[in-house]
């Protein structure tokens, strides 16, 4: 029997491991339990590699070497059994993963993404490589919507890769867009990747949600910009789309319109106004085109309108305070010092005369004293026993209190302010210049669109209002709530459940054979992670009750490795993982690894799961495990081969790997957005 390529790959992966570990033990002086904890992290690569099923790989490695750790005693492996896999019941994280995915399967069986392809490739028709370019585009917001990369390529596959090939697009470019863009699923979110790494490293996953939103945005766009400059170039693997394929039927009205007033739709609209007489059509269908052509400019007012009232609000009182750093305002307009600040303020609180700090009392005439030899503390003045200082007269109420006790509050203050605020502070601001730029380009930008604005145009546009805007507005409900802190994550889970719900009834599709397929398929997939978190427990305290974890840090310490090479260590090795294993074996396999070196080199684990976010991409891009691959492969035509799926997608390998390194370059695309909304 022949054996694949591919496979032969994997034997030779399988192979190195094996070795690597066996010349470790036998180098070692002494066999130590972190050594046995090393040999049970091979053997569980290997395993998973063979084909074994990952989590009860995991628990099964993990519950026999902890079985060796506590030198054969049963009890105690069973313990730490049940307590690794309590641990995981009550983590509250993982309650959110059924409801995301309930979500995305609701979504996917909408049949959305039909109608999204469709109006995306008609709108983007003029750009070079269009259907490429939708194709991503599609999959980017798809993916957003669903986070099932199986489900996004297989359904692409089965919906735009016959229409790329029937274009003339090459075989290689557009098996690549369709596997690249059914990845970005486990990056951007809701994705169910990083409710992993949060739960798994400790790790807000609100945070992970925000910082991972723009990262997911460059690596959406590098991808349309590699395709849009391929098919630029070289036109033959991306010919433009002919004008059959471009061409929208008019309804019989609208075409009545553009063919007695014009085809720019918003003067041909206006014009026929006039009423029925002129044109047969009735006064309420032109209200109602003419209505949905003006909703962008409704759009652009509303928001213009709100910046501007943003931008010149006056500032916050307690802004101000803070931004002089602390001072009250006088009366006068001028500024007082606060309290400690070394200037005396007039009517406040001073320090009592000193020469030179506290000095002790005066020695007493009749008192118990000291001997002169000790230099300690005397007793004051007195008959025998404390008496008050010369002069105290008893405790009296400092400068400016008020009668009846208390502070009075600083002169010209209000009643629960701080501090006197300036009346022109308090005044409407004018708007800046980053605000006139903004509006002068959205204005620019909705000219353009109305010169533009054909009926064909108006038609792609209520396309794109009936398939695009609703999967917007739900995907902006859920991150919106979660990134502005109006809900949990297992809250906006909720919600965009409740809003699949809405989708899949309001397109008609919401049925009893719907809703059991979506909630067979959640149950199945939660139940996967759920057990995958358990194995993960087990293996984890195994590893670490075996000495595996101090073994690895001291072996990593020992390196001497700076943080930039620590960084690319770990990311490279996550790189090579990703060739034989998922994205799920590597985060609950190696993440527990590799977090705890991170204080030892400075790094943020925010930081850590972004770029261990964008280096997983790898996983379903890479041979022989690619899973985006098989997907394709098994809905794609005959006489596509896996080894040219398989090539194509290199090309957006090495995209993946230049966004990590833009990423380590330039933190601030993943770090900007949580510390603008949580720092």
């Amino acid at each position: 029997m022949k054996v694949r390529k591919e496979l032969w790959f994997g034997f030779v992966i399988m192979g190195l491991i094996i070795l690597g570990t066996v010349v470790m033990l036998l180098s070692a002086e002494k066999l130590t339990n972190g050594h046995l904890g090393l040999m049970m992290l091979s053997l569980v690569v290997v395993a998973i590699m063979l084909g074994f099923p990952t989590a009860f790989t995991l628990m099964g490695m993990g519950m026999l070497f902890t079985w060796l750790a506590y030198e054969r005693s049963a009890t105690k492996t069973l313990d730490l059994m049940v307590q690794s896999a309590f641990k995981v019941m009550s983590n509250d994280v993982l309650i959110s993963i059924p409801l995301f995915v309930f979500m995305g399967y609701l979504v996917e069986r909408a049949n959305l993404i039909e109608k999204l392809f469709k109006s995306l490739h008609l709108a983007l028709a003029r750009v070079p490589g269009s259907l490429a370019v939708a194709t991503l585009f599609t999959c980017a917001v798809f993916a957003t919507a669903t986070g099932i990369v199986g489900a996004v390529v297989t359904l692409m596959g089965l919906l735009a890769f016959p229409q790329m090939l029937k274009g003339g697009y090459d075989v290689r470019l557009s098996a690549g867009a369709i596997t690249a863009g059914g990845c970005l699923g486990i990056l951007i979110p809701p994705s169910v990747m990083l409710i992993v790494y949060g739960a798994t490293a400790g790790v807000s996953v609100v945070q992970l949600y925000a910082g991972a939103f723009f990262p997911g945005i460059m690596l959406a766009g590098l991808y349309i910009l590699y395709v849009v400059v391929v098919a630029w170039l070289k036109p033959s693997l991306a010919p433009p789309l002919s004008a059959e394929a471009r061409f929208v039927k008019l309804p019989e009205m609208t075409q009545r319109i553009a063919d007695t007033v014009s085809n720019r739709a918003l003067p041909a609209l206006a014009g026929a106004l006039k009423g029925s007489r002129n044109l047969g059509v009735s006064t309420d269908y032109v209200l109602k085109q003419l209505g949905i052509a003006l909703l962008p400019a409704l759009l652009f007012a509303a928001v213009a309108t709100l910046s501007y009232r943003s931008a010149t609000a006056p500032l916050d009182p307690a802004d101000i305070v803070q931004a002089t750093g602390g001072a009250l305002a006088e009366p006068g307009g001028g500024v007082q010092e606060p309290p400690g600040s070394g200037a005396p303020a007039a009517g406040g609180l001073q320090e009592p005369p000193s020469a030179g700090g506290l000095r002790e009392p005066p020695s007493a005439a009749g008192g118990l004293q000291e001997p002169p030899s000790a230099g300690g503390l005397k007793e004051p003045p007195g008959a025998g026993g404390l008496a008050e200082p010369p002069g105290a007269g008893g405790l009296r109420e400092p400068p400016g209190a008020v009668a009846g006790g208390g502070l009075r509050e600083p002169p010209g203050a209000s009643a629960g302010s701080t501090a006197q605020v300036p009346a022109a502070a308090l005044e409407r601001r004018e708007a800046s210049a980053n605000f006139w730029i903004g509006f002068g380009v959205g204005l620019a930008a909705l000219v353009a669109f109305y010169g533009i604005l054909s009926f064909q145009r108006l038609e792609i546009f209520k396309m794109l209002l009936a398939s695009f805007f609703p999967l917007l507005i739900l995907i902006l409900a859920v991150l919106g709530s979660i990134v502005f802190g109006l809900a949990t994550p297992t809250e906006a889970a909720a919600v965009g459940a409740f809003g699949g719900l809405l989708l899949a009834a309001a397109y008609k599709q919401l049925n009893m054979r719907v809703v059991k397929e979506s909630v067979f398929l959640t149950a199945k997939t939660s139940a996967m992670v759920c057990w995958l978190f358990v194995g993960s427990a087990i293996f984890s305290a195994a590893f670490a009750l075996l000495g595996g974890q101090e073994l690895v840090e001291r072996w990593v310490m020992s390196m001497n490795l700076t943080k930039t090479e620590f960084l690319v260590l770990s990311q490279v090795i996550i790189f090579i993982l990703g060739w034989p294993l998922e994205w799920t074996e590597i985060i609950v396999i190696f993440m527990p690894i590799f977090i705890p070196l991170l204080d030892n080199f400075g790094v943020d684990p925010l930081f850590f799961g972004l770029l261990v976010a964008l280096n997983l991409q790898t996983a379903f891009l890479s041979p022989p495990v690619a899973m985006a691959a098989f997907y394709l492969k098994g809905v794609s035509p005959p006489h596509v081969t896996l080894n040219q799926i398989f090539a194509g997608m290199l090309p957006f390998m090495g995209i993946q790997v230049f966004a990590i390194f833009l990423l380590y370059q330039f933190p601030a695309i993943g770090l900007w957005l949580p510390q603008v909304l949580y720092k």
